[in-house]
Protein backbone atom coordinates (compact mmCIF):
# COMPACT_ATOMS: atom_id res chain seq x y z
CA UNK A 1 0.00 0.00 0.00
CA UNK A 2 3.24 2.49 0.81
CA UNK A 3 4.70 1.50 -2.47
CA UNK A 4 1.16 2.74 -4.24
CA UNK A 5 0.93 6.07 -2.14
CA UNK A 6 4.54 6.57 -2.76
CA UNK A 7 4.10 6.09 -6.94
CA UNK A 8 1.03 8.36 -7.26
CA UNK A 9 2.70 10.77 -4.95
CA UNK A 10 5.68 10.75 -7.37
CA UNK A 11 3.16 10.92 -10.21
CA UNK A 12 1.58 13.83 -8.58
CA UNK A 13 4.87 15.57 -8.26
CA UNK A 14 5.94 14.63 -11.82
CA UNK A 15 2.18 16.21 -13.06
CA UNK A 16 2.66 19.30 -11.13
CA UNK A 17 6.23 19.73 -12.50
CA UNK A 18 5.14 19.41 -16.21
CA UNK A 19 2.00 21.84 -15.74
CA UNK A 20 4.14 24.42 -14.22
CA UNK A 21 6.85 24.13 -17.49
CA UNK A 22 3.76 24.01 -19.55
CA UNK A 23 2.78 27.18 -18.29
CA UNK A 24 5.94 28.98 -18.87
CA UNK A 25 6.15 27.69 -22.05
CA UNK A 26 3.06 28.89 -23.00
CA UNK A 27 3.54 32.34 -21.56
CA UNK A 28 6.92 32.41 -23.53
CA UNK A 29 5.25 31.82 -26.26
CA UNK A 30 2.59 34.17 -26.17
CA UNK A 31 5.29 36.88 -24.67
CA UNK A 32 6.86 35.75 -28.18
CA UNK A 33 4.13 36.82 -30.79
CA UNK A 34 2.88 39.66 -28.46
CA UNK A 35 6.93 40.93 -29.76
CA UNK A 36 5.86 40.29 -33.53
CA UNK A 37 2.93 41.92 -33.07
CA UNK A 38 4.92 45.39 -31.52
CA UNK A 39 7.24 44.64 -34.33
CA UNK A 40 4.53 45.12 -36.91
CA UNK A 41 3.09 47.84 -34.98
CA UNK A 42 6.39 49.80 -34.93
CA UNK A 43 6.62 49.44 -38.05
CA UNK A 44 3.44 50.69 -39.37
CA UNK A 45 3.58 54.12 -37.00
CA UNK A 46 7.43 54.39 -38.01
CA UNK A 47 6.63 54.55 -41.57
CA UNK A 48 8.62 51.59 -42.26
CA UNK A 49 5.62 49.53 -43.41
CA UNK A 50 2.41 51.01 -44.80
CA UNK A 51 -0.57 51.52 -42.50
CA UNK A 52 -2.94 48.56 -42.94
CA UNK A 53 -6.09 48.88 -40.64
CA UNK A 54 -6.94 45.20 -40.53
CA UNK A 55 -3.47 44.74 -39.46
CA UNK A 56 -3.56 47.77 -36.82
CA UNK A 57 -6.17 45.91 -35.23
CA UNK A 58 -5.50 42.55 -35.76
CA UNK A 59 -2.16 43.60 -33.58
CA UNK A 60 -4.26 45.02 -30.61
CA UNK A 61 -6.59 42.28 -31.00
CA UNK A 62 -3.89 40.03 -30.17
CA UNK A 63 -2.67 41.62 -27.07
CA UNK A 64 -6.49 41.17 -25.97
CA UNK A 65 -6.33 37.98 -26.30
CA UNK A 66 -2.83 37.42 -24.83
CA UNK A 67 -4.06 39.59 -21.84
CA UNK A 68 -6.75 37.64 -21.15
CA UNK A 69 -4.80 34.27 -21.16
CA UNK A 70 -1.54 35.78 -19.30
CA UNK A 71 -3.17 35.32 -15.40
CA UNK A 72 -3.78 31.90 -15.65
CA UNK A 73 0.31 31.36 -16.91
CA UNK A 74 1.63 31.99 -13.83
CA UNK A 75 0.68 29.78 -11.17
CA UNK A 76 2.76 29.35 -7.66
CA UNK A 77 4.58 26.62 -9.15
CA UNK A 78 5.90 28.44 -12.06
CA UNK A 79 8.01 30.62 -10.38
CA UNK A 80 11.32 28.72 -11.55
CA UNK A 81 12.64 26.69 -14.47
CA UNK A 82 11.74 26.95 -18.15
CA UNK A 83 14.43 30.08 -18.25
CA UNK A 84 11.60 32.31 -17.28
CA UNK A 85 12.01 35.73 -16.85
CA UNK A 86 9.03 35.77 -14.93
CA UNK A 87 10.06 38.14 -11.70
CA UNK A 88 9.30 37.35 -8.16
CA UNK A 89 7.10 40.60 -7.96
CA UNK A 90 4.35 38.50 -9.39
CA UNK A 91 3.63 35.96 -7.18
CA UNK A 92 4.75 39.07 -4.26
CA UNK A 93 1.86 40.93 -6.00
CA UNK A 94 -0.25 38.80 -7.26
CA UNK A 95 -3.59 41.06 -7.00
CA UNK A 96 -2.07 44.02 -8.80
CA UNK A 97 -0.33 41.69 -11.60
CA UNK A 98 -3.38 40.19 -12.50
CA UNK A 99 -5.12 43.85 -12.82
CA UNK A 100 -2.60 45.05 -15.04
CA UNK A 101 -3.36 41.85 -17.12
CA UNK A 102 -7.30 43.04 -17.38
CA UNK A 103 -6.03 46.82 -17.55
CA UNK A 104 -3.82 46.01 -20.45
CA UNK A 105 -6.54 44.02 -22.21
CA UNK A 106 -9.23 46.08 -21.57
CA UNK A 107 -6.79 49.25 -23.47
CA UNK A 108 -5.83 46.93 -26.41
CA UNK A 109 -9.95 45.83 -26.88
CA UNK A 110 -10.65 49.81 -26.58
CA UNK A 111 -7.74 51.05 -29.00
CA UNK A 112 -8.86 48.02 -31.53
CA UNK A 113 -12.33 49.79 -31.71
CA UNK A 114 -10.72 53.14 -31.97
CA UNK A 115 -8.54 52.72 -34.52
CA UNK A 116 -9.97 54.19 -37.91
CA UNK A 117 -6.64 55.37 -39.32
CA UNK A 118 -2.96 55.96 -38.96
CA UNK A 119 -3.12 58.65 -36.64
CA UNK A 120 -5.37 57.45 -34.54
CA UNK A 121 -3.18 54.29 -34.61
CA UNK A 122 -0.15 55.69 -33.16
CA UNK A 123 -1.97 57.68 -30.48
CA UNK A 124 -3.67 54.17 -29.13
CA UNK A 125 -0.78 51.86 -30.40
CA UNK A 126 1.35 54.22 -27.93
CA UNK A 127 -0.71 53.83 -25.08
CA UNK A 128 -0.74 50.16 -25.21
CA UNK A 129 2.56 50.16 -25.35
CA UNK A 130 3.67 52.26 -22.45
CA UNK A 131 1.58 49.75 -20.12
CA UNK A 132 3.07 46.43 -21.53
CA UNK A 133 6.54 48.72 -20.76
CA UNK A 134 5.66 49.43 -17.64
CA UNK A 135 4.56 45.69 -16.52
CA UNK A 136 7.65 44.45 -18.00
CA UNK A 137 9.38 47.26 -15.77
CA UNK A 138 7.83 46.05 -12.69
CA UNK A 139 7.52 42.18 -13.48
CA UNK A 140 10.41 40.97 -15.27
CA UNK A 141 13.52 40.03 -14.48
CA UNK A 142 16.46 41.71 -17.13
CA UNK A 143 18.24 39.39 -19.14
CA UNK A 144 22.49 40.83 -18.49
Amino acid sequence: MKRILLAIGAVAIGVTAVVAQDAIATRKQLMKENGKEAKIGSAMVKGEAPFDLAKAKAVFAAYADSAGKMGALFPADSKTGGETTAAPKIWEAKADFDAKMVKFGEEAKAAGAATKDLDSFKANFGTVMRNCGGCHETFRIKKS
